[in-house]
């Protein structure tokens, strides 16, 4: 029961932070900044970014509430928070700011730190550390695609 507790706060957390990062990013994805950017060849169409934001965040969510679960008194929530902050914080730079190369190490950070919780934790997670694996792959194509934009435009 506590496992699912631990899920549930996890799930409001994870979407709670795609909502504020959804309202700090002013419709940016809809902007004629964007739309006019030369972007990635890459780039996939605007709805796999909400299946996958989607995917990626009930994944985490079970997995950090198993995390949680198995090492409550560690510094797991100080990395979830450097996690949350980054996330919700790339885009309002990227987005609302214009700023793409700021943009494009806040990114790089957020997947250094999503790769960390991979790697520190992957002996206490086991197989478990598959369901982190999509925001991690996720993160790279992210990167990628801000990374052209920053240097392309």
């Amino acid at each position: 029961m506590k496992l699912l507790k631990y899920i549930a706060v996890f799930l409001i957390l994870n979407f709670g932070a795609l909502a504020i990062g959804s309202w700090l990013m002013d419709n940016g994805p809809q902007t004629d900044w964007y739309l006019n950017l030369n972007q990635a060849p890459w780039t996939p169409p605007g709805w796999v970014f909400g299946m996958a934001w989607t995917t990626i965040m009930f994944c985490f969510s079970i997995y950090m509430a198993n995390l949680y679960k198995r090492l409550p008194k560690s510094n797991v929530l100080v990395l979830f928070a450097i996690q949350f902050v980054l996330n919700i914080v790339w885009n309002y730079i990227f987005f609302n700011q214009h700023l793409v190369g700021l943009g494009f190490t806040v990114i790089l950070l957020l997947t250094f730190v999503v790769a960390v919780f991979a790697i520190k934790y992957i002996q206490k997670m086991g197989l478990l550390t598959l369901l982190i694996l999509p925001y991690l792959i996720w993160l790279c194509i992210a990167s990628s695609l801000n990374g052209y934009i920053l240097l392309n435009n």
